[in-house]
Order: C-alpha cells, then structure tokens, then sequence
C-alpha cells in the first residue's frame, strides 16, 4: 500500500477527533498521555494487533540528564554536558537548536513518567555507554524494550486512552497547508476516514523499507534488519508528497552484536567492560570502544559478516541485568570455556590465535587500535557469543520545529502536523558514527512529550 496525499477532501468523515496520532510505540503513547493531560480528545491508531514498535525490539534505556533518579544516586549532570556529549559523538553535524531542545526536555520528560505514571524507572550504574561522560541511562527493571512499552501502554490504560490497533494508515488528506484528517485501512480490507484538529506523527522510520534503505544508506543494505516490520517509511514518503524538510535520511542505529544465528541482542556491556570482538580468524579488526553502531558496518566487513564478541564471567555477570543477554544463554548462544582453547574449540575458532590475540590486549594502556584498557583484564571462566552486524533503525526524517510542528520547505510550519520519534529527524548526525546511545528513545519520548502538549 503506498502512502498518498490527497487534496480532495472526503464528502464525509466516519469519524472525528481532536488529536490523532499515528503510532502507539514510545512515542505515541508518550504523545497521547502528553496531550490528554493538556486537556485534548486523543485518538491513537496503530498498524500492529498490539502496541509495540521498535521500542519493543531494544534495551528501553532513555538518558536524561539532571533527573531526580540521578541526584538520588549522587550523580551530577546537566543539559549541557548532555548536549556537548551528543555533539561531540556526532561531530557537531547537528542541529544545535534540536541538541539543546532534547537535552533540556529529557529530565522532565523521565520525571513526569516516573512521578505521574509510575514507571519505575532506575540507572545503569555498573558500566559506561560509549560516549556519555556521566551515567544516565534510564530503564526499567527488566532493562527491555518490551517493558517499557507495556507500562506505557498500562498507563494509557489507566488514563483511559483510546488506542485502536489493526489500522494501517494509507493516505493524509490536506487543505492548503492544514490536515484535515486521514483514511486507515483494517485487516478486512474496509477504509475508514477519521478527521482531526492535528495530527502526529510516531509512525517511526523507513528501515523496513529495502528499497529505500538501498537509496539513501547502502552501506547497511546487506545488515540483519533487527527493527520493526511496521518501519516502511510512511512519514518520508507523505513528508516529500506533502513538501515538508527531510533531514539526514543517510543517519542510522546500527549494531554490531546480534547473536547469529539466534537474533538476540548481545548488551555492548559485554564490550565496555574489557571484552573484544575478533574474527573467524581469531584476529581483533577494529577499535571496539567507537561503539556499538559503528561496529555494524566493521563486523559486517569481516570473513561471511560475522565476528566473536570474547569476555568472561566477571562481565557476564553483569549483563544477567539485562533480559536478552539471559535469553541467550538460555537458547545456547553464549558459549563457556575454562581455557582460551576450550572456548576457540567451542566457537570453531584457531586456540592458538585466540590465545595470542588476548594476550597482546594490554593489561592497563592503549592497544594497537588505540583503545584504552584498564583492570582487571579477562579471566576464566572465558565466554563468546558469534553476532553479525544488524540496521536496527533509521534516524533521519521530518525536520521539526522547537513544537515539534513538520517544517515546510520554506521553513515555516504546518500549521497542524506533528512528528516525533523515528519519523522526526533525530540528532545522530549523517550516518551511523554519530549515534550515542539511546538518541532514538530521547527523540521518542521528548518529542512526543512536547508534540502532544503542544496545540
């Protein structure tokens, strides 16, 4: 079904609302608590038998910087050590004005979820995510995706939100720069048409659209698609039909550490805290501490695109945090080894050449990559897991103002159009190196806080 624009207006409506909104993932939800708070009639559509989008697919973790959760840990942080962090990764390649809108946001958008909805949110407070120079990514207990969208969706619940799932939107009708309402198709195939006094975007991105993943990111075309089936584009296409800004359709979230053939992601917490990735060769290839999006494109690089992230218990132990990493071992992907050889064997990996390869990692210093090494170093009981570089979403999209309206080409705003989430450009930069991590749910969730108390 391809996305349309129609000028010609329906001689009638099935149905009215004030804010509708496109999406029940993170940012959907997020932007319909946001708006009923304000006041407004919400309606949310969602393509899916359920809410769930690629929120579901990840970790959960949301940074936010001067929260209420941090200050209770003892931790000082600030918005703008927060925005110098995400320019600094992007290499100052965004926005300044969308950097400081999402850093200044986060906090509040972490305490009002934690104070009016609940959601017990806490820090990672045991490893470091490249790039952020304090601790504040924020999760929930599980540290799952999955998780998160069900307290958003129980919150819904409890506001007594209307969220009708099963209805694929397919075409936006609009007057002059006004939208007046959208048609949505069911699974048996019959057209509604709902009018709206705005409408917002939180249909995410376009990775789950191949054709437009070749176009604008051939790079990533042959990676693992690890997002959301639902992610086809909708937003870019009805975004260039409709004459809006799009912005750095080139910038994604990769991932370097998919269990392959399981399809489980491997928390980079297994890297950050000493482990390493080598080849089928038993070689190290790269500089592991860039982080875990560049590392798509690098491990994709070596011999039939796989590679070996190696650790140990010590750091196992600490991604048990997280509910994939005890998924894995529980499905057999983490292989165990009390020797170096026993673990080469286990992987079908060279002993000898795994042997040497962890014994030319410094104890404390700069390898030859140029990564830093600290204590301890990696003991036995020896772990590795086999992954495969794997496009996990796209970060480009609609260019939004400071309330989150769709900007026209000419730099004004629709009047009424909304976006947030994947389908909003995001702030990592022009490709996959500028992502620090959790850039996509800060869009999500500050985005969708703003757009939907924004009328």
């Amino acid at each position: 079904m391809t996305p349309r624009v129609e000028e010609s207006l329906p001689d009638q409506f099935d149905l009215k609302t004030g804010t509708l909104i496109i999406g029940a993932g993170a940012c959907g939800m997020v932007a319909a608590l946001s708006a009923a708070e304000a006041g407004q009639d919400v309606l949310v559509i969602e393509a899916d038998p359920v809410p769930s989008g690629s929120t579901a697919l990840s970790a959960g973790l949301i940074p936010a910087a001067g929260t209420k959760v941090q200050k209770a840990a003892g931790i000082s942080d600030d918005a703008g050590r927060f925005a110098n962090d995400i320019q600094a990764k992007a290499g100052n390649e965004n926005e300044q004005v969308l950097v400081d809108l999402l850093a200044n946001n986060a906090a509040e958008v972490i305490d009002w979820l934690g104070d009016r909805h609940a959601l017990p949110f806490s820090l990672v407070t045991d490893f470091d995510y490249p790039g952020h120079s304090r601790r504040r990514m924020h999760g929930l207990p599980t540290r799952s995706g999955e998780e998160l969208i069900n307290a958003l969706r129980s919150a819904c619940e409890r506001e007594e939100l209307d969220i009708i799932c099963n209805l694929r939107a397919a075409t936006i009708y609009k007057d002059q720069d006004r939208i007046r309402g959208i048609a949505v198709t069911g699974p048996d195939s019959r057209i509604e048409k709902i009018s709206c006094d705005r409408l917002i975007l939180a249909c995410n991105g376009f990775g789950g659209n191949r054709a437009l993943v070749a176009e604008h990111m051939p790079q990533i075309e042959r990676a693992l698609w690890f997002g959301h089936s639902g992610n086809r584009g909708e937003a870019v296409v009805w975004g260039q039909t409709l004459g809006a800004q799009l912005q750095n359709l080139g910038a994604y979230q990769g991932h370097g550490n998919v269990a392959h053939p399981h399809g489980i992601l491997i928390t980079w917490a297994v890297i950050t805290e000493g482990g390493v990735q080598v080849n089928r060769d038993g070689h190290r290839f790269w500089n592991e501490a860039q982080g875990y999006s560049e590392a798509a494109r690098a491990v994709l690089m070596q011999p039939g695109g796989a590679a070996f992230a190696i650790f140990d218990e010590r750091i196992a132990a600490i991604a048990r945090q997280f509910e994939d990493f005890k998924r894995a071992e529980a499905s057999g992907a983490i292989h165990t080894g009390n020797t170096i050889g026993a673990l080469a064997n286990s992987l079908g990996l060279p002993p000898e050449t795994l042997e040497r390869t962890l014994q030319e990692i410094p104890d404390e210093g700069s390898d030859q990559f140029g990564r830093r090494f600290t204590p301890p170093s990696l003991s036995p009981p020896y772990k590795g897991v086999r992954v495969t570089g794997a496009l996990f979403h796209t970060q480009g999209g609609l260019r939004v103002d400071s309330s989150a309206r769709v900007l026209k080409q000419d730099g004004t705003a629709f009047t009424n159009l909304f976006a947030g989430g994947g389908a909003a450009a995001g702030i990592s930069g022009t490709g996959d190196s500028g992502y620090l991590s959790g850039n996509g749910l800060l869009s999500a969730v500050v985005l969708g806080r703003i757009a939907g108390r924004n009328h």
